[in-house]
């Protein structure tokens, strides 16, 4: 099988206007398996998640459930830090102090129990592959590779576990 070539061609500026469309797109110039070259547009913003959606390779419940997952790994701040915290600290509850609810910590930490449930939820085999694609925003290749399984079998896998994540988090 003949590999492909890739050669950017465009900016996001000469691929489309900013109002039509906010997001990052790269024109690129990519030879098929026959080796015709074939211009293809990349939106650098878009989640490998909704990439999936938009393919129709996963549903809109199953979209939500993840994208429900990915707001709570983010809340939760599991993710990997570069740079040291410059959050204010909590203000003391005095005239000037902060509303009444849930501080930054509290949230955090409602957040994290929300997540490592869903995990709990999906099941020990199938939270890896949620995981790597819609809290990492690792591609389905990349995942499928890394977890030694055969290609094409991430997306059934992973459709599975946003199933089991939906019924968790109770979206009909």
């Amino acid at each position: 099988m003949a590999k492909l070539v890739r050669k950017a061609v465009a900016t996001d500026a000469e691929a489309e206007s900013g109002a039509e469309r906010p997001h990052r797109v790269l024109r690129q110039q990519v030879r098929d398996i026959d080796g015709a070259p074939q211009r293809v547009m990349i939106d650098l913003a878009e989640s490998p998640l909704g990439w999936l959606m938009r393919r129709g390779m996963i549903s809109a419940r199953q979209f939500d459930a993840g994208e429900q997952l990915r707001r709570d790994f983010e809340m939760a701040s599991l993710g990997s830090r570069v740079t040291m915290r410059w959050d204010a600290g909590p203000m003391d509850g005095g005239r000037r102090g902060a509303p009444a609810g849930l501080d930054a910590s509290t949230a955090q930490i409602a957040a994290r129990a929300r997540f490592e449930a869903a995990c709990r939820a999906a099941g020990p085999g199938l939270s890896d592959v949620l995981w790597r694609v819609v809290c990492a925003g690792e591609g389905m290749e990349v995942a499928e590779r890394a977890m030694g399984w055969p290609a094409r079998a991430g997306k059934v896998v992973l459709g599975l576990a946003l199933e089991r994540v939906a019924d968790h988090y109770g979206m009909g």
